[in-house]
């Protein structure tokens, strides 16, 4: 039993070593392809809002009007909000990227990424490195945990110095509101887990207006470059 056990215990670590080749691929193939695409915003919200949703809509305006102004868009690439800011891009002819991950309840990517800017990934936390690093801001648009992941993450970055600040836009003050007033009050008021200031690191907006209004108010002081 023992000489069994410790047997699988070696081929695990075996294939955890052989594992680092692997993803050091995912990195390499990532900064070579989102390093020549130039400034882009990246894009989050739900797989599961459908075309009849008004978020659906209103992020493939968003998405125009992000690239009528000069950037590209990233995406995970799937269905849902994903699938209508690559639309938006698509429909302007602007750069529309898609950072794409095998999910039991995605099945395909979607058809608005163009074709040499979509990259496949394993990694979750890979991924999420590409969407950070060559994004000059993030839009967040209503979704579920994977969007709060990503949002959460990349407050994280900035909050501790370990990323460049970028503006992060919530849109849907409506939807967003409970987070917002948990935060306050339960992570600054009662607690004191967060600074006053850490507030600043994100907004919110209704409209189209409101978020392009953000991100030229912020980059109007900013050089473009990777966040880290």
């Amino acid at each position: 039993m023992n000489e069994r056990r410790d047997k699988k215990w070696n081929e695990t670590k075996t294939n955890d070593s052989w594992s680092i080749f692997k993803i050091m691929g995912e990195f390499v193939e990532g900064y070579e392809k989102l390093a020549a695409i130039g400034p882009c915003i990246s894009i989050f919200g739900s797989a599961r809002t459908h075309p009849d949703n008004k978020f659906y809509k209103l992020a493939e305006d968003i998405s125009q009007g992000i690239v009528e102004r000069g950037y590209g868009v990233i995406t995970g690439g799937g269905p849902g909000i994903m699938e209508a800011a690559n639309k938006g891009a698509n429909k302007v002819k602007g750069k529309s990227v898609g950072l794409c991950i095998n999910l039991p309840f995605e099945d395909t990517n979607n058809k608005y990424i163009d074709k040499d800017k979509q990259l496949n990934f394993d990694y979750f936390f890979v991924r999420k490195v590409m969407f950070v690093k060559y994004a000059q801001g993030f839009v967040v648009m209503p979704g579920g945990f994977g969007t709060l992941d990503e949002l959460f993450e990349a407050i994280t970055l900035i909050q501790t110095h370990k990323a460049e600040k970028f503006p992060i836009i919530l849109v849907g003050t409506e939807f967003w509101a409970g987070m917002i007033d948990w935060i306050k009050q339960s992570l600054l008021e009662n607690n004191k887990n967060i600074s006053e200031s850490d507030l600043d690191l994100f907004k919110t907006a209704d409209t189209k207006e409101e978020v392009l209004e953000i991100l030229e108010e912020f980059h109007k002081n900013y050089v473009f470059t990777p966040n880290f």
